[in-house]
């Protein structure tokens, strides 16, 4: 999957824990939360995998500051099982790379 898919992914999952846990619409987040979006973000625009990326959870390097990966870990527990109602397919294409996918390996190291 592409960086701008996971990038979409993260986008709905913290709209989906905004929501519940902020009091927000859904379609906007509160300010943590956009500033957590961004973060995560940035952090995939980075990404030296590309886009032969593993999913966060199972990658080698951990490039999430710990407070941030924290916060991010209580979005995706709360907003996974959800996502299989509200974004189906995006729901199902995260669960096959998690258990099909393979760990990338750096471009150097090829």
């Amino acid at each position: 999957m592409s960086i701008r898919y996971e990038q979409k992914m993260i986008r709905a999952m913290i709209r989906l824990y905004c929501r519940k846990h902020h009091d927000t619409d859904g379609q906007t987040v509160c300010a943590d939360c956009a500033q957590l979006q961004d973060y995560a973000n940035s952090r995939l625009a980075n990404c030296p995998f590309g886009d032969d990326k593993s999913s966060c959870r199972q990658c080698a390097i951990h490039c999430y500051k710990p407070a941030i990966r924290e916060e991010m870990t209580k979005v995706m527990r709360y907003a996974g099982p959800r996502m299989l109602y509200r974004h189906p397919i995006m729901a199902m294409n995260h669960l096959r790379k998690e258990i099909f996918g393979k760990r990338p390996v750096l471009k150097s190291q090829q």
